[in-house]
């Protein structure tokens, strides 16, 4: 083989891939919509949506699983999509993901600026520009690029440094958010809940926003390459942290709906710390909230800025991106032209403004729920073209359990493009994501035309290894 194939190093355990998985499910979002939710569907309707929801999001996690502890090399759905359908879909998959990733890991410097004003009003100071109606101004922007360069070059100095960190946001978050349910249930009372139900149209609010609470369970396969542990426990994993997301929000939506009622839950800037302000009548705890808040903003940001990495790794070490993308740390052996670059779009986003990075928040979603349905159709495929593959978390009722789990995916999604994406009009979740995919066209073709073809024997073994690639393919000539 002409080139060489860059291994990450295999340093993290158990309690990192929870880490990871649930600190990047659960970032800044509960702390502006958790009352919003109870408002919006009631105590047992915000449940209820999470439940429904979850268990959707659950059962593709179930086809993560399986394909992760069969395959864990770093690229996830890149990987998957390669062994089942090939390079163009592979492409496609990976690309389409990457575009998830960034978009969230650009929206959080914003969403850390939004945290650290409530505490520190910032001056509006250093105008800028106005992007989408919202006025830009230095003193807010320099706040997301401070925490960029910081999240950029945690990740460069080695993934145990991250993941570390990852590790104690993610148990002080968890912390806080018990403290919300403890004191609701101490020191709140059962007539703040008001409508046990909501409304109809409340409970579809909550019920189609699901998939953006739980996206980055998906960071796990993205990352397995560099855990030491079984396979098998890499796919459990998973599904536990799915899990515990959604137990994790149920314990925030019955501690809130307990804490206050319905007019503190639907006012403020920041609903979360005005519950926290009013259930123990102090502003000190409003500021508690806030580190609460902030920590999820870092794990979440940490979590996608991994994902984004491994991935661009992994298709430059396959040849489908620029090979610069694959190349190695010397001394840290972190995937670092990929990490500069993530961590310059990361520094660069604050600039753009609130409203605008929403649309990139927007097409995130998108984009991820796209990529959940080629990789259920990939998993399907692999039943079906390769029961032979090892798997050592392995699914039960073949291709027919894949098809289920794609029909109900694919109704999910329906909905969600029906609710949030402008049919009727240009939608900003089409335009980005028609931008990204145009881009990347742009760069392979370019790429192609300066480099020597890959043949399929060597693409197999710089994706796979010689422990992963498959036989046929291997020994071709």
């Amino acid at each position: 083989m002409e080139k060489k194939r860059n291994l990450l190093s295999k340093v993290l355990g158990r309690t990192d891939i929870i880490a990871i998985g649930f600190g990047t499910m659960v970032g800044w979002s509960w702390v502006m919509m958790g009352p919003i939710w109870v408002n919006e569907a009631g105590l047992i309707g915000a449940i209820a949506a999470f439940i429904i929801g979850g268990a959707i999001i659950l059962t593709i996690g179930l086809t993560y699983g399986e394909l992760t502890a069969a395959l864990p090399l770093a690229g996830g759905e890149f990987v998957f999509a390669y062994r089942a359908m090939g390079n163009r879909a592979a492409w496609i998959v990976g690309w389409i993901m990457s575009m998830a990733y960034i978009g969230v890991a650009a929206w959080e410097g914003i969403a850390l600026a939004t945290a650290i004003n409530y505490m520190f009003p910032l001056p509006q100071v250093g105008l800028l520009w106005e992007v989408a109606g919202y006025q830009v101004h230095m003193s807010w922007a320099l706040v997301g690029m401070l925490g960029a360069v910081i999240i950029t070059l945690l990740n460069f100095f080695g993934v145990r440094p991250a993941v570390l960190f990852q590790v104690m946001a993610t148990a002080a978050m968890m912390i806080i958010v018990l403290f919300i349910f403890f004191g609701g249930a101490v020191f709140g009372s059962v007539d703040n809940i008001g409508d046990m139900f909501g409304s109809y149209e409340g409970f579809s609010y909550v019920f189609l926003m699901v998939p953006a609470m739980l996206i980055g369970f998906d960071v796990i396969p993205q990352s397995s390459e560099e855990m030491n542990i079984e396979p098998r426990y890499i796919g459990k994993m998973i599904l536990v942290c799915i899990i515990v997301s959604i137990i994790w929000y149920i314990l925030l939506i019955t501690g809130v709906s307990l804490a206050a009622p319905v007019e503190i839950r639907g006012s403020g800037v920041i609903p979360m710390a005005d519950v926290a302000s009013y259930m123990f009548n102090g502003d000190i705890f409003s500021v508690i909230i806030i580190v609460g808040g902030i920590f999820g903003i870092l794990t979440s940001w940490n979590g996608f800025f991994i994902g984004a990495t491994r991935l661009l790794f992994s298709m430059g070490r396959a040849g489908m991106l620029p090979a610069m993308f694959g190349r190695l740390h010397k001394k840290y052996r972190t995937p670092y032209v990929a990490i500069f670059l993530i961590g310059a779009v990361c520094v660069t986003a604050p600039l753009l403004g609130m409203n605008a990075l929403v649309w990139f928040m927007d097409t995130s979603t998108f984009c991820a729920l796209i990529s959940y349905i080629l990789v259920i159709i990939s998993f399907i495929m692999l039943k079906k073209n390769e029961p032979e593959l090892p798997r050592p978390f392995n699914i039960k009722g073949g291709a027919k359990t894949g098809i289920f789990i794609l029909a109900i995916t694919a109704v999910y999604l329906g909905l969600y493009i029906n609710a949030n994406v402008n049919l009727s009009g240009v939608s900003p979740e089409f335009v980005i994501t028609a931008a990204w995919m145009l881009l990347g066209f742009v760069m392979v073709k370019m790429l192609n035309r300066r480099r020597k073809p890959v043949s399929r024997e060597e693409r197999e073994l710089l994706i796979f290894g010689e422990k992963f690639a498959r036989k046929g393919v291997r020994n071709e000539k």
